[in-house]
């Protein structure tokens, strides 16, 4: 069904589109009557206005694009909602891309955000180095951006992140404590931001305790469970031993706990399980896993506050906000 345009009322009343478009919009300079027969004659024949047509007369969209890696897990749709709550009584709108852990399809989406003419962009990213010409460029046509979680390398930008290594080094510390000597970690790959700073926080704890670091216990892998699946295949394959895991998400951890599973390995007993993420997945395994639990609404609704001060005072300065993360002690690693 063709869309009602304001030309289509114009010709119908055998008025100027001015016209029309000026008594719509309640022109004091338009007669009573036309205006009455303007919104008469929009009514009959089911005219609905162009928000973003309207919108950009005043040089805004009332929208916001997020961009995230992946919503496969719950880990974005808790972002998301936290965005949501600050963004939508500001009357802002929320339009969401994936970019499927594809630094190609993360600029697609840029693109994409950018022809659709948003007022701003909240990015998750999915290499924090490919796509770093891009995000310069767009702030520089104007388009305030504001990176949550994974970030880009030496940029100056806006940006909600927890502290990552230091999370890291405690939650290896409780392992430790707990007398896990042979501590492996399943490490996401390095153009991930995020996995090089668990990585040396998962390092540095080992070195506190004078526990040697072995090659053999990290292995390097994706993000998904299956990818957690088969690290814990490899390691035990190898005949690598290891009484303990630290993984960089709660998804390898999951994938990890499975395998060892099916192989009869008892957890916490054998080799206790903690991860980093703390979405919803950690409470619905057996046993419940030991994680570090981001504030991942607190995260979207710090998100979303920085992306409102952008928009409404392109001057401000860039600012980090750095949220407390809470490790989360479960049945994964206490026997």
């Amino acid at each position: 069904m063709k869309r009602v345009t304001i030309k289509d009322i114009a010709e119908h009343l055998t008025l100027s589109v001015s016209t029309v478009s000026r008594a719509l919009i309640d022109d004091k300079n338009i007669r009573r009557e036309t205006k009455e027969k303007v919104l008469e004659a929009a009514k009959l024949l089911g005219y609905k206005p162009n928000p973003v047509a309207t919108n950009l007369k005043y040089g805004r969209t009332n929208t916001v694009g997020v961009i995230v890696p992946e919503m496969i897990t719950p880990f974005a749709s808790q972002v998301i909602e936290g965005i949501q709550k600050v963004l939508y009584p500001k009357g802002l709108k929320v339009i969401i891309a994936q970019s499927s852990e594809n630094p190609e399809t993360e600029r697609e989406n840029l693109l994409m955000m950018e022809r659709f003419m948003v007022d701003g962009i909240i990015i998750c990213l999915s290499h924090h180095t490919q796509n770093k010409e891009e995000y310069i460029r767009i702030q520089k046509e104007g388009i305030p951006m504001v990176f949550y979680d994974r970030i880009p390398e030496g940029m100056d930008v806006s940006q909600v992140v927890v502290d990552d290594y230091l999370k890291s080094f405690f939650i290896v510390e409780h392992l430790i404590r707990n007398g896990r000597k042979r501590i492996a970690h399943l490490q996401a790959p390095p153009y991930i931001y995020n996995s090089i700073e668990r990585a040396r926080g998962y390092k540095d704890a080992l070195a506190k305790f004078n526990i040697p670091s072995d090659s053999a216990l990290v292995v390097k892998t994706g993000m998904t469970i299956e990818d957690g699946r088969q690290a814990a295949a490899q390691l035990m394959k190898v005949g690598t031993e290891f009484d303990a895991i630290f993984a960089f998400t709660d998804t390898l951890a999951i994938g990890a706990m499975n395998y060892l599973q099916e192989q009869h390995i008892k957890i916490p007993e054998e080799v206790a399980v903690a991860s980093f993420s703390g979405t919803i997945l950690s409470t619905i395994v057996t046993p419940q896993l030991t994680t570090v639990e981001q504030p991942l609404f607190e995260m979207g609704e710090k998100t979303a506050e920085l992306i409102l001060e952008k928009i409404n005072h392109p001057e401000a300065k860039n600012r980090t906000i750095v949220l407390d993360a809470e490790i989360k002690l479960r049945a994964s690693t206490e026997e």
